[in-house]
């Protein structure tokens, strides 16, 4: 029973923080543009490796995360 309630509250904090993308995505505009984030442009290929947006993005969820596993102790 314990697995079920960390899936449901695993799929609700997904599902919010897709919300506050969705809503706040024009806003911010620094993530994607970072130092370490590649972009490689040809005529016919554009790729593009967000990997500093990557790492702040897990390093912000991580520290949620383990504040919010600290209040279900």
């Amino acid at each position: 029973m314990e697995i079920g309630k960390w899936l449901i509250f695993i799929g609700f904090t997904i599902s919010v923080f897709g919300l506050i993308f969705y809503i706040f995505g024009d806003k911010l505009g620094l993530l994607g543009n970072l130092f370490g984030d590649l972009k490689y442009e040809s005529k016919n290929i554009k790729i593009f490796f967000p990997f500093t947006s990557m790492l702040i993005i897990s390093i912000i969820i991580s520290i949620i995360i383990n504040i919010i596993s600290k209040f279900f102790r």
